[in-house]
């Protein structure tokens, strides 16, 4: 059995393990790892200590076959305090993903740091939950779930943390870890059960703002799902570490009634 999500396969290419199967189809990666990876690549892009990444816009092309994959940076929009980079996950000729990364120049802002978010209380707190009963694959088997007290259909408020590194033989940040979860916020408070007879509600895409850097192992996930009448939906999450909110992500669905 792999011990990681993925496997250095070559210069710029990595090969998903079992641990990085998607929900929706056995064939396919799981856009969390899949983030994850991008972000790793991206932080390792031409790296300055004096930027941090601020937000990172992930746009889904098609199906992330579960396979080995080619990643690509680069740079899209270079300055002194302000950068904009971008990095592709290929497969076969195809782009499967597009992520396009903000990096803004850090600076000392302590005496201006406010938050209007509220902090979750931590996985101490909450239940070990059982996601592999509404979801199947390979990604959500390796997680470790702690569901606070509250949750329901359409709202609720988990803490994530898996066992498994990004990348064999590698060490990613705790950021690029983190911002490796965070698609799970689309299954954590299902409005229906997804799956045959019921409804589908892939994302699209994965927009993730952070207004500080992310540490730790654990990702508190505090998430609304909200569906349109017309076949669209959104999901959008306040997102935690131990020392309390970090950012925000949005996700917009695709609602598909299944036969």
């Amino acid at each position: 059995m792999a011990d990681s999500y993925y496997r250095p396969a070559g210069v710029g290419q990595f090969e998903a393990t079992i641990h990085a199967q998607g929900a929706w189809n056995a064939h396919e990666q799981h856009m969390a790892p899949a983030s994850g990876l991008l972000a790793h690549c991206l932080e390792q892009f031409q790296p300055r200590a004096e930027l941090q990444m601020a937000r990172i816009s992930y746009e889904i092309l098609g199906l992330i076959p579960l396979d080995t994959v080619e990643v690509t940076t680069r740079m899209v929009r270079p300055g002194r305090t302000i950068e904009l980079l971008e990095a592709e996950m290929n497969h076969g000729g195809r782009t499967a993903i597009r992520a396009r990364a903000w990096r803004l120049a850090a600076s000392d802002t302590s005496s201006v740091a406010a938050l209007e978010d509220e902090p979750m209380p931590g996985p101490q707190e909450g239940e070990e939950h059982d996601a592999v009963a509404e979801w199947p694959g390979g990604y959500i088997q390796s997680l470790d779930v702690r569901k606070l007290d509250g949750h329901r259909a359409g709202r609720g408020r988990v803490w994530l943390r898996t066992p498994l590194p990004l990348v064999e033989g590698e060490q990613p940040s705790d950021a690029a870890r983190l911002i490796g979860l965070i698609d799970t916020a689309n299954g954590i408070a299902t409005r229906v059960p997804p799956g045959a007879g019921s409804w589908a509600f892939p994302n699209v895409d994965l927009q993730v703002h952070l207004h500080r850097r992310p540490e730790g192992e654990w990702l508190g996930l505090d998430t609304r799902v909200s569906f349109g009448r017309d076949g669209v939906g959104l999901t959008s999450s306040v997102l935690h570490d131990l020392d309390g909110p970090f950012g925000r992500s949005e996700q917009i669905l695709t609602l598909r009634k299944l036969p």
